[in-house]
């Protein structure tokens, strides 16, 4: 590389990074308040955060407390809500994790089932490991904790199942009384200063009035990357063979490349992950790691025993090494019509050498096509890769609220400021029969 490109490099970062402070700091401009309607605004939610759903919760600290056929008839629209997913959550949760879940009901009738997770937050989960920032030593002693209205294991919206023809705007009023509800209760385990309600799978400008109206600011996050798939789709050569010519090369050369190396990709059995957990635990540790916002970190039986439980909806992909070793894996959840590419892991050093994350991601669309998924949803980081794979954005939004409502406008400035990278535009596909014609 030359010297002119390794000085313009870092240049052009630092001219980015001041480019995005700009506009955050724009838009912590003053918004323009009409001064009447301001006032009718205080005063309308002044009276919904006094006044109650009209609708019966409950609250419990495990799903096995709860009417086993009251949440199932709810929590059927997504594994992630399943007794059996919840139960490894609770047996394997992260250290700093608590699950928590409410039902709401009306007239008698199951309306809504949320999980929820009280998170303890310190200072080592905000940042890379080995930083020397100034900062690091009053982040050192942080120590808040977080009421989460949804699962920091997964992303998405499945951690919420509302009954359809419901009022939808009592239904929002309801899943805040249960957010409340939740953070008094556990008030003597430590105070909970901020509620999230996690991926709502809406612009940040489409989220519930009602939210807003009960104090609660929304903030649209990295979208999904999701790729729709085609029903001509019944193997990977099928994949491969509606990709142009210069994607298709791309992704056959990933595969020759790992093979090169004397690594190729199979499947693995619960049983064997169940074995080789450290193994698995290690490879998850190195890509985990290396992210600056780690809410929560995974358990070394998490995932094997997720294995266990989901059976024929879960599975598990390993990059092996002719001489046995495991250099990477990546794990597929069946969820109704989509498929998850789950967790990944692999070793960085040997990734530099072989293209073993690529290939383990593109891996997931055959799991995808085997479990006849219409969908496949790969998350919302590493944008450029998964756009290469044919994946869509689709909008994900939050929504956070202090306990204090005073100081609701430090959150409504940090929302305001918050940014993401915008996925790429990449179109790796010839024309649909159907497009053709």
């Amino acid at each position: 590389m030359s010297a002119s490109r390794l000085v313009k490099k870092p240049l052009l970062a630092t001219v980015a990074k001041l480019k995005r402070t700009g506009r955050a700091l724009g838009k912590l401009k003053p918004q323009p308040v009409h001064p009447v309607q301001a006032l009718h605004d205080i005063k309308a939610r002044r009276v919904a955060r006094r006044s109650s759903s009209g609708l019966q919760l409950v609250l419990a600290d495990r799903v096995d407390f709860l009417n086993p056929a009251h949440w199932d008839s709810l929590a059927a629209q997504t594994v992630f809500l399943s007794r059996e997913y919840l139960r490894v959550l609770e047996q394997h949760a992260p250290d700093n994790l608590e699950p928590r879940y409410a039902m709401a009901y009306a007239e008698g009738e199951p309306v809504a089932a949320l999980l929820l997770q009280r998170v303890a937050v310190g200072g080592a989960q905000l940042r890379k490991p080995g930083s020397t920032r100034l900062v690091d030593a009053p982040m050192a002693g942080l120590k808040e904790h977080l009421l989460v209205c949804g699962n920091l294991l997964v992303w998405g919206p499945r951690s919420m199942a509302l009954a359809p023809h419901t009022d939808t705007e009592q239904l929002w009023h309801g899943v805040c009384e249960a957010i409340y509800r939740l953070r008094r209760a556990d008030k003597l385990n430590g105070q909970s200063d901020l509620a999230l309600i996690k991926d709502l799978a809406l612009p940040g400008a489409d989220v519930p009035p009602a939210l807003r109206l009960l104090g609660y600011r929304s903030v649209e996050t990295e979208p999904d990357m999701v790729l729709t798939l085609r029903p001509e789709w019944r193997s990977w050569d099928d994949y491969l063979a509606s990709m142009t010519s210069g994607y298709r090369s791309a992704a056959k050369k990933l595969l020759k490349d790992c093979a090169a190396a004397g690594v190729t990709l199979r499947e693995a059995s619960a049983d064997e992950m169940q074995a080789r957990a450290d193994e698995l635990y290690g490879l998850y540790g190195q890509v985990h790691q290396a992210q600056g916002l780690r809410l929560a970190t995974l358990t070394p039986g998490y995932l094997p025993a997720l294995a266990q439980a989901l059976g024929p909806r879960f599975r598990c992909r390993v990059a092996e090494h002719a001489d046995g070793r495991w250099l990477g894996f990546v794990t597929s959840v069946h969820d109704g019509d989509t498929t998850l590419g789950y967790y990944i892991g692999y070793d960085r050093a040997a990734n530099a050498s072989a293209p073993l994350y690529l290939s383990l991601l593109q891996s997931t669309v055959q799991d995808a096509i085997a479990f006849g998924s219409s969908r496949l949803s790969l998350g919302r980081t590493a944008l450029e890769p998964k756009a290469k794979m044919g994946a869509k954005p689709e909008p994900l939004s939050c929504a956070v609220r202090h306990r204090v409502s005073a100081l609701n406008w430090i959150t409504t400035a940090l929302t305001r400021t918050a940014e993401h990278d915008e996925p790429p535009e990449r179109s790796p596909f010839k024309a649909a029969p159907a497009d053709a014609a």
